[in-house]
């Protein structure tokens, strides 16, 4: 699938402010899976300066620094991409990973030992107690396991918007049997994580219906299926991804997937500041 992607985001202040330096994941990634064919960014204010940088989790990021105080920030980008994964299960597991748990070789596990973690201090109680449940329906198999957590989310719980905020705790969304995509794809994680599969989080795009005239940033999982490398799922729509995501980023840490990151200062002092941000995205296939 060839895309055609225009993402333009506003963020509207209450007063002027100065722009501290902002971290823009807004650069798709590039891969076996996805070829990168043209990027542009234009940014009002001009920024005083930019560096293209790559993150530990080698996802492309740029960093902007301004110099001038404004009122809004204007941040948009175009890009055009080419995807390829149509047939996501055409790959060979490793035969010890077939079942679970893994028995991971000691070099492999300390190099996944950053999506291993819980996503808090501690396991989720509701996250382990939910992986039991399916790893016994999926009697230890674990494309069945995945499959099985995938469409257990799509279909127990309500999909909600929350335009901003981080995500929840995979007990409270699981409880509450409702949240957002991010909510959704930690709720993944988690699970995951309690039976010992490395996971990560995605941020990106997906293609949605064609007729749609409004669109978001989206979220969904990869998990590391060894002889398959990183395979993602996309909880909130209940399927495997194949060509019809394009990602920007992806970590172990959510917060460090997010598409853009920065603070302002005041210029009065003793004032709050608000803001408020507006996102336009375009996607346009063929």
């Amino acid at each position: 699938m060839l895309y055609q992607i225009s993402h333009q985001t506003t963020y509207s202040f209450s007063q002027a402010v100065l722009l501290k330096p902002h971290i823009l994941r807004l650069c798709p990634r590039s891969d076996s899976f996805n070829q990168l064919q043209q990027f542009a960014l234009s940014v009002q204010p001009e920024p005083e300066g930019r560096s293209d940088l790559v993150d530990l989790d080698g996802n492309n990021i740029i960093k902007l620094w301004f110099a001038n105080p404004t009122e809004q920030l204007n941040i948009q980008i175009s890009a055009q991409v080419a995807t390829s994964c149509s047939n996501p299960f055409n790959y060979l597991l490793e035969p010890w990973a077939m079942s679970l748990p893994f028995d991971y070789p000691g070099s492999l596990l300390r190099q996944l030992d950053p999506y291993l973690k819980p996503y808090g201090f501690v396991n989720d109680s509701c996250a382990l107690e939910l992986a039991q449940d399916i790893f016994a329906a999926a009697q230890g198999n674990t494309l069945d396991f995945l499959f099985t957590l995938n469409q257990r989310i799509y279909q127990e719980c309500e999909y909600i918007i929350r335009q901003s905020g981080a995500a929840f705790p995979a007990g409270i969304t699981w409880r509450r049997k409702q949240g957002s995509c991010r909510d959704y794809t930690v709720l993944f994680i988690e699970v995951c994580r309690a039976m010992g599969i490395a996971a990560r989080f995605v941020s990106g795009y997906q293609e949605g219906d064609e007729e749609q005239q409004n669109r978001d940033l989206h979220a969904w999982v990869e998990v590391y299926l060894p002889g398959a490398g990183w395979r993602g799922y996309d909880p909130t729509l209940g399927l495997v991804v194949s060509d019809r995501h394009i990602p920007l980023a992806a970590s172990a840490i959510p917060d460090y997937a997010a598409p853009v990151v920065g603070s302002v200062i005041a210029l009065k002092t003793g004032q709050n500041i608000t803001s408020q941000m507006e996102a336009q995205i375009s996607i346009v296939f063929n």
